[in-house]
């Protein structure tokens, strides 16, 4: 991870004034895709991003892992300036990128093998991922012999394994049915309430932002902006099956809805 110190570090992650602009096709102008966004992630909080599909949302993530460099602005990672690849930072794409010629356990391994931890100790610590993502007994098997939620498991598993403080999720359920993204909701939830992370979370999908987050960003068409953070002050844990039965939850939907809507040109019911 390549930063440059700043003495105050508030938060786990800080978006300040980020700007985003990719080149366009031969003479045509710049596409800008983010317009001066700026949030935090607050230390052992959940905070999603929603927004219309194109607006930038996956960008944002690249920006914080340090896949891309912004345009103007800067981000900060436990006070510092992320100017590289965070390699501290744990990432969660959209899909598992599990390589197929490595087992369970050999992918959960891997980037412990790259860190050079040693055998003994990267064995147990995959071990440990592993089981907390309720995939014990299989870690001999090979991407093509586990379904689409347990290759999300493994993911996430190998995400886990090297004890990250701030995770960053991209729509990493976008791709299940209904019924696996339910379980999926339900376990990271515990999951992270034992790992004390802080997560940045992007997705598409309205009840997901609000029955996991703390809080939610609400990004406008493109070239995005800011238009809300709506705080969710939901009891925890909360029942991923059964939303509607949550006290405040349907106001907190509302919430959301009501700034989002907007962005969709969706028009009330008459």
């Amino acid at each position: 991870m390549n930063v440059v110190s700043d003495p105050d570090p508030q938060n786990a992650l800080s978006f300040n004034a980020i700007r985003q602009n990719f080149p366009g096709l031969a003479g045509e102008a710049p596409l800008s895709v983010l317009n001066d966004i700026s949030f935090n992630v607050p230390r052992r909080k959940f905070v999603s991003v929603i927004g219309p599909s194109g607006c930038g949302k996956s960008t944002l993530i690249q920006i914080a892992a340090g896949l891309l460099k912004p345009t103007l602005g800067k981000v900060l990672h436990n006070g510092s300036i992320v100017t590289g690849v965070n390699r501290t930072i744990g990432f969660v794409p959209q899909q598992a990128q599990l390589l197929p010629w490595k087992t369970l356990m050999e992918n959960v391994e891997f980037p412990l093998l790259l860190r050079g931890i040693k055998p003994a100790e990267r064995r147990a610590r995959a071990q440990e991922a592993i089981d907390k993502v309720d995939l014990s007994g299989f870690e001999l098997h090979y991407s093509h012999q586990l379904s689409g939620g347990m290759q999300k498991r493994v993911s996430i598993a190998r995400m886990l394994v090297y004890k990250p403080d701030t995770i960053l999720m991209d729509e990493p359920f976008g791709a299940l049915d209904a019924q696996t993204r339910m379980v999926m909701q339900h376990d990271l939830q515990a999951m992270l309430a034992s790992e004390g992370a802080s997560v940045l979370f992007v997705t598409h999908d309205i009840t997901e932002a609000v029955m996991l987050s703390d809080s939610v960003i609400i990004l406008s068409r493109r070239p995005a902006r800011v238009l809300a953070e709506v705080s969710i002050d939901l009891p925890r844990p909360r029942d991923m099956f059964e939303p509607y039965t949550i006290p405040g939850f349907a106001e907190a939907y509302d919430r959301v809805w009501s700034i989002f809507r907007s962005e969709l040109n969706v028009k009330r019911a008459a």
